[in-house]
């Protein structure tokens, strides 16, 4: 049976105003982690349809238990998620129209891919998420600690049960397709899928939210981008469309753990690759233990200052 634990959390959104710009340390990461919420919205209820039609195809009890484990806990990720999101539509309605046009890049995605196709794509952006936020939650004095606590539990409880169930995509990719091959080989156009709707979200942030509220371009995530306003601005007859400076989240991070959480992604999509076999962030663990303890994790910073 799985050992997955399925968490209702409720962060409050709805008590005070929610920045857009939660961590005003890192513009750029406040902004990166803000796509990430309405990429989840999408991505998690496609997951969560996927497993509905792969369920009858799986035979192994084990397999079964976990996958719906997995659908439950990727349910409450986008629960929680939502309610993010629509603290920020309040401020910016405008953003309704970005959280529906990502939603609907995921609705096509389930209406025209094949169920295998959605277990590859599941199993290979799954299998990138646990070097990457690795690298983010053993930073999380900088990434982290220095926003408002609501949104840094929210994203700090997600990314540590994406950790806690690193092999679960995998898990039901191999029960029900088993090809690393068509996994390897549909990955490109996973990513770029990912990609497109990442841009689709951060696009919608320089239309809807104030340069004042965000502080940066929030398409400056993207090297093509960046390069690209680059020349604009050398070129005048290009007209160039200005949205403000264009830091990238991890400029402040050691170079020497962005490698091995790049390494760690180029590995996540090679043959016979385990995720059980990954090394953890530290904080995963602290987050179980204390969780079981009874702290309050969704005010992961100021939980002990509010009770006293």
């Amino acid at each position: 049976m799985t050992d997955l634990q399925i968490r209702k959390m409720n962060f409050a959104f709805e008590e005070y105003d929610v920045p857009f710009l939660w961590n005003e340390e890192n513009p750029a990461f406040s902004s990166m982690a803000n796509a990430v919420s309405f990429l989840a919205i999408g991505f998690e209820k496609m997951i969560v349809k996927m497993i509905l039609q792969a369920k009858p195809l799986i035979t192994d009890p084990a397999v079964a238990a976990e996958a719906d484990a997995f659908m439950r806990q990727e349910g409450q990720h986008s629960t929680a998620h939502r309610q993010h999101v629509k603290a920020l539509i309040e401020r910016y309605p405008g953003l309704r129209d970005t959280l529906a046009a990502v939603i609907a890049e995921f609705d096509r995605l389930t209406a025209r891919a094949s169920l295998n196709y959605r277990l590859a794509y599941t199993a290979d952006l799954e299998a990138t998420f646990t070097p990457v936020f690795k690298l983010m939650l053993d930073n999380e004095a900088t990434l982290f600690r220095p926003g408002d606590d609501r949104v840094a539990s929210l994203f700090i409880w997600h990314f540590v049960e994406e950790v806690e169930h690193r092999s679960s995509a995998l898990v039901v990719f191999d029960s029900v397709v088993g090809s690393d091959i068509y996994r390897m080989r549909v990955a490109p156009s996973v990513f770029r899928h990912v990609l497109r709707v990442i841009r689709l979200a951060c696009q919608g942030f320089n239309d809807h939210v104030p340069l004042a509220d965000r502080k940066i371009d929030a398409l400056s995530m993207f090297a093509s981008y960046r390069r690209a306003q680059r020349l604009r601005r050398w070129l005048p007859l290009l007209q160039a469309r200005d949205c403000g400076p264009m830091p990238r989240a991890f400029d402040d991070l050691p170079l020497a753990e962005q490698l091995v959480a790049l390494a760690g992604v180029v590995r996540s999509q090679l043959p016979k690759h385990d995720p059980a076999h990954e090394k953890l962030p530290a904080l995963a663990d602290m987050w179980f233990r204390r969780y079981e303890d009874g702290y309050d994790v969704t005010r992961w910073y100021t939980a002990d200052a509010v009770a006293s």
